[in-house]
């Protein structure tokens, strides 16, 4: 299955835009829901559990992004979250890296993590490595960490991974795209994952070009993440229909405000009740769910929803071409 864009199910709109565009162009999508987006105890997104989401509808691929420790909303080890994904999603991403960024660590979690999951699925399908934001990879290491698996996971095991995190220069920061596009790197990771008959997958896809997306699929990248962007293009169509509303631009800021989900976006220098439309852009997906958001803003705009659909699949339908 050619899969070239994984999206963030930033909210049901979004989940609802993917469904609605596979049945309009006959192409696929996956959605990469993150511990704290969808987990087995619930998430921002809409509220969905692990198994809710993959029961909404037959035409989900789910790859969990960022399967392993300290991705969750509460510290743990991720192997309770592992195994309901494992029950429910197509793909795990095998990513100790953030707790577990030594190589010797990261690798030995990897496999574990690995043989945990097909305990409980031998159907189960993996992406491993990391992104650039977590912990840097140089395309030695990555030849080195799969060297490391096939030792150690019998044949058919190691072909249960299908995808490689690649980097050529990606991060996110306050709805930017702070990252250096390397296409040497770029052509050295793809090797890497052709090497090893993986298919290369970049995260961070948000706020850039089209064309350089473009770029990087024509010089081998088979897939790429992209999350918060989706979340801001609903963000944004709600701020456009506040727009001379003051006192719903200001409570729309408090919600998101008193959430604090903007705060690992952020750099010391940012200062949130002088910069309020900025900190909105970051942070109002996060509160699409909330109950204060949807009585005291959503409730205004009637019909809103197709709106925010139209824009989205117009995205998905750009992208694509």
């Amino acid at each position: 299955m050619d899969l070239k864009f994984f999206i963030g199910p930033m909210s049901k709109n979004v989940v609802d835009s993917i469904i609605e565009f596979q049945k309009l162009s006959s192409k696929k999508v996956g959605i990469i829901p993150s511990r704290r987006q969808i987990d087995y105890l619930g998430g921002y997104s809409n509220n969905w559990t692990t198994d809710q989401i993959s029961k909404y509808s037959d035409d989900l691929i789910i790859m969990r992004d960022h399967g392993g420790p300290g991705q969750g909303a509460e510290e743990d080890d991720g192997y309770l979250s592992l195994e309901h994904d494992c029950k429910y999603f197509d793909y795990i991403h095998i990513d100790p890296w953030k707790k577990y960024p030594s190589f010797n660590k990261g690798s030995k979690w990897t496999l574990e993590m690995i043989k945990f999951c097909l305990s409980k699925n031998s159907n189960i399908k993996f992406e491993v490595g990391t992104e650039e934001a977590i912990r840097r990879f140089e395309p030695k290491e990555l030849d080195e960490l799969l060297n490391f698996l096939k030792l150690n996971l019998s044949k058919d095991e190691f072909l249960q991974i299908k995808y490689l995190v690649i980097q050529s220069g990606t991060s996110l920061s306050s709805n930017q795209n702070t990252g250096n596009f390397d296409l040497k790197r770029l052509n050295k990771m793809v090797n890497v994952a052709r090497k090893n008959n993986l298919k290369s997958k970049e995260h961070n896809g948000d706020y850039i070009p089209e064309k350089l997306i473009k770029l990087k699929m024509s010089n081998g990248l088979d897939s790429i993440n992209i999350a918060p962007e989706f979340g801001l293009i609903e963000t944004q169509i709600y701020l456009d229909q506040i727009n001379d509303r003051k006192d719903l631009f200001e409570r729309y800021w408090e919600i998101c405000y008193q959430s604090k989900k903007w705060v690992k976006w952020v750099g010391k220098d940012f200062e949130p009740i002088k910069q309020k439309e900025s900190l909105i852009k970051i942070c109002g997906h996060y509160v699409l769910s909330n109950n204060d958001f949807n009585n005291d803003i959503k409730s205004e705009f009637e019909g809103i929803d197709q709106l925010i659909k139209t824009n989205i699949i117009n995205k998905l339908t750009s992208l694509h071409q």
